[in-house]
């Protein structure tokens, strides 16, 4: 959808989104000298769940170019009609992925941020074959142990990465973790870099609207933020 003056209300909503998208790139560039890394080694995943083409524009014409999305089934509704004129968008699997819904992420994405089982590796990299597609993975690490959080336990870890890798033949570029809530964030990042470190993992897609300055730190590649871009969920 073009966003367009003569439409006040989409006007408005697309000067916030880019203001806020603004402030978060400031956000990321203060901390990125305060720690001597070089914002340009961060990537900014603006995450677009629940919400719709308006406020996407917005955040396209503000020059965001990757995108976050947890279900398979949203993005698939909604993602093809502005990829269709806006060609260079990257676009990421952030959420829990089934296997049955393998065969349209590997269409659809551009990078997986959730493997996280065998069984999904074996899946994924059937269907690439299938596809003549490689996308790049990020296995997902259950860093605090949560019985109801997807993840890889960090004890199996170590094996699972190597077997994704040398079995599976899967592009695995990463790590990803989602801290708990009730924890500090700082611990479980300082876990998955150490995690990445020993298996030669440069790159760490961790931190979001709260904590992706603390992430910075701790050396993420890759943050995903929603609400401080779009706002509360829709």
């Amino acid at each position: 959808m073009i966003l367009t003056v003569s439409d006040p209300d989409a006007a408005s909503g697309s000067t916030e989104v880019g203001g806020a998208l603004a402030a978060v790139r400031d956000g990321i560039a203060a901390k990125c000298r305060a720690v001597g890394r070089d914002p340009a080694g961060v990537a900014l995943i603006a995450v677009s769940k629940t919400h719709g083409p308006e406020p996407i524009a917005a955040a396209i014409a503000a020059g965001q170019r990757h995108f976050g999305e947890n279900r398979v089934q949203e993005a698939a509704a909604k993602w093809p009609a502005i990829r269709a004129t806006s060609s260079d968008i990257r676009l990421h699997l952030i959420g829990p992925l089934q296997t049955n819904k393998v065969s349209d992420a590997v269409a659809l994405f551009d990078v997986i941020h959730t493997l996280d089982r065998p069984r999904l590796a074996e899946k994924l990299a059937e269907e690439m074959a299938r596809q003549a597609r490689r996308l790049p993975c990020f296995i997902q690490i259950n860093t605090g142990r949560e019985a109801q959080k997807a993840g890889i336990d960090p004890a199996e870890a170590d094996a699972f990465i190597a077997v994704a890798r040398e079995t599976w033949k899967l592009d695995v570029t990463g790590l990803m973790c989602i801290p708990p809530l009730n924890e500090q964030a700082a611990i479980h990042f300082a876990f998955l870099r150490e995690i990445a470190a020993r298996n030669g993992l440069a790159q760490l897609s961790m931190g979001m609207s709260d904590d992706f300055e603390t992430a910075i730190a701790f050396g993420a590649t890759h943050i995903r933020v929603g609400s401080a871009i779009f706002g509360m969920r829709v």
